[in-house]
């Protein structure tokens, strides 16, 4: 997809977009997820079979996205109720057998993670240890975020694979 048929994607279907978004999420996250619904749009435009349903394709982005921002805004609305459980928890974890348990993962985990591939290592890291987002990834590794995806589903495959057999 061309610069020129992004913008005109854009300048068609986002007044559209916007609006159901802003019926359907907060204000200030409306054009944010926008953006996103655009961005994924644009990425995986090419595997859109029939180019005549594109604006129904754009909604369902649309649609996805919102669910996406609801499941997560309940998984932290949750979490954030159970820290005076976590703070127990954490207490407990402070004791010699938790120590000595968690350093034997640490140390499984060091030897599976040298015993996997450079690439599925590295993939790994950045996602996990420095949390960078599949979208920055892909672009490093100059890869489509679908494939981001896929490579690092692969990796975590490998990842449990060989951590089983430590």
């Amino acid at each position: 997809m061309d610069e020129q048929a992004i913008i005109s994607l854009y300048k068609t279907y986002a007044p559209h977009i916007l609006r159901y978004l802003k019926n359907h999420l907060p204000q200030e996250i409306a054009q944010e997820i926008l953006n996103d619904v655009f961005m994924d749009a644009v990425d995986s435009y090419p595997m859109l079979r029939d180019k005549k349903n594109l604006k129904t394709w754009l909604y369902k982005i649309a649609h996805n996205k919102t669910v996406d921002y609801y499941r997560k805004k309940k998984i932290k609305s949750f979490l954030l109720s159970q820290i005076p459980y976590l703070d127990l928890i954490a207490a407990e974890l402070q004791q010699p057998e938790f120590i000595l348990e968690k350093n034997k993962i640490r140390d499984r985990i060091e030897t599976t993670m040298k015993n996997i591939s450079q690439k599925y290592r590295n993939i790994l890291h950045m996602h996990y240890e420095e949390q960078i987002p599949i979208k920055q990834i892909a672009l490093v590794l100059h890869l489509s975020p679908k494939a981001t995806e896929s490579l690092l589903y692969r990796a975590r495959q490998q990842f449990i694979k060989l951590y089983e057999r430590t």
